[in-house]
């Protein structure tokens, strides 16, 4: 684009690739660090570093200047509070928009990278939900991102703002579909709920960056949302089998977990975690939305404005997924 492009969240999964894409086609990029980023993951991205703070307006107005695009894909997924998610996730949004429209009203565009937990699960896998449904989040993090498009959405009238939602999201690099593949690799696939009828939307890594790329530079993606996903809603089965081929894995067992026993280990996990201050995987939160049967969106509107589609197989995202993880020694 040859336009300045800052990114938060630079340190993470996706912002690390975004970086390296938009690097490969010789953008010019800056990444937001604020002093409890990653210092080593910092000193690898190849792009130019500015410091800020989100409680802190005058080191975001000096971020701000000069960028032609903002991405933010800063954000907090684990919380043992409600507080927590509000911080990490619809404070930063409302301290970059206010820092900007100070010193940097003739942005081009800034784009806030939400989640399908924002609108909640939807009713039937067929179309799943889109993006002009009512939002029912069904846990303090999809509430979080919810109040954060809102947020955004309130300063549409001033500033060139676009939302995309990203359904589960994996790729090398990402430490959640490893649980998943290490526990199939004992022989086992365990889902919260019915795991033969649950469907969920995927979205690999590589594709999920270049929708989002789309989206900043489409004139149409002003003032909208899109849901960045694959071509359908996948089951279990369908997970399962694509992994297992990768691992040479011949035979394992689908186990359902009952909601009630899930709700159980959640409130434990929380409980825990309440007592010694440390997320953990699991918690009341996170089984409220694990034990939906279909976390599936539609790829319609970003098919018809974006010109989006989803191109990497699940074969080919789970090859690229295992490998990488087998050649950094994670399995």
């Amino acid at each position: 684009m040859g336009l300045t492009i800052l990114i938060t969240g630079a340190t993470g999964f996706i912002g690390a690739v975004l970086v390296d894409y938009l690097k490969n086609r010789h953008d010019k990029v800056s990444v937001l660090l604020r002093p409890e980023s990653d210092p080593v993951k910092a000193a690898s991205l190849p792009a130019d570093i500015r410091q800020g703070r989100y409680d802190d307006p005058a080191s975001l107005r000096e971020a701000v200047q000069g960028v032609d695009i903002i991405i933010h894909l800063a954000g907090v997924t684990k919380s043992i509070h409600e507080k927590g998610y509000y911080t990490g996730n619809v404070l930063p949004v409302k301290a970059l928009l206010e820092a900007v429209k100070e010193v940097n009203p003739g942005l081009r565009r800034f784009l806030l990278v939400s989640s399908l937990a924002a609108a909640g699960p939807a009713d039937n896998p067929d179309p799943g939900i889109r993006e002009e449904d009512v939002p029912k989040p069904v846990s303090l993090y999809g509430k979080s991102k919810l109040e954060a498009e809102k947020v955004c959405r309130s300063y549409k009238d001033i500033l060139p703002v676009t939302i995309v939602r990203p359904p589960a999201v994996y790729g090398p690099g990402d430490k959640d579909v490893l649980q998943f593949l290490l526990m199939l690799k004992k022989g086992v696939v365990f889902a919260a709920g019915d795991i033969g009828v649950q469907r969920l939307s995927l979205v690999h890594v590589n594709d999920l960056v270049r929708g989002i790329v789309m989206a900043v530079e489409s004139p149409a993606g002003v003032g909208e949302t899109y849901f960045i996903t694959s071509q359908k809603g996948y089951s279990w089965d369908e997970l399962s089998l694509a992994a297992a081929k990768e691992l040479e894995i011949k035979k394992f067992r689908k186990i359902s977990l009952p909601q009630p026993l899930m709700k159980f280990f959640g409130y434990v996990a929380g409980s825990i975690s309440s007592i010694t201050g440390r997320t953990g995987f699991l918690n009341p939160d996170k089984v409220n939305e694990m034990v939906q049967d279909y976390w599936v969106c539609s790829p319609v509107k970003a098919e018809n404005q974006l010109g989006f589609t989803a191109s990497v197989s699940l074969e080919e995202g789970m090859h690229s997924t295992i490998s990488w993880y087998k050649e950094q020694g994670w399995m």
